[in-house]
């Protein structure tokens, strides 16, 4: 299937298995649905939750409760509430997240932000 052949469908997140991805602290527990190179998550992180690593893929980040924190490698953060979310395509940052609570956000990404 391609990612832009997808059929109409309901997902009900909680029946999606979990994968839990330990950070340099904390955890992010993702629930994901894979169409094609097109990914969607739903990502929930641990209270005091710090990215392992500076990503440089592109996402479509939703940020549904808590506070997400945003850092750049060049120095720059910013702080996304509920109903807030960010976007930025393959190679144009180098960023990562961290949390001081508890975190869940709906997060895309794929072949379209290349």
């Amino acid at each position: 299937m391609s990612a832009s052949n997808i059929p109409f469908q309901i997902t009900d997140w909680d029946k999606i298995p979990t994968t839990v991805v330990h950070g340099a602290t904390g955890t992010a527990t993702m629930r994901i649905q894979q169409h094609g190179d097109l990914r969607i998550r739903m990502i929930e992180y641990s209270a005091n939750y710090l990215a392992d690593h500076w990503c440089e893929l592109g996402h479509l980040v939703f940020v549904l409760e808590g506070e997400l924190i945003n850092e750049q490698k060049d120095g720059t953060t910013n702080v996304l509430k509920p109903g807030m979310s960010y976007a930025v395509s393959d190679g144009l940052s180098s960023h990562r997240s961290r949390t001081e609570g508890p975190v869940k956000m709906l997060v895309i990404d794929g072949g379209f932000l290349k």
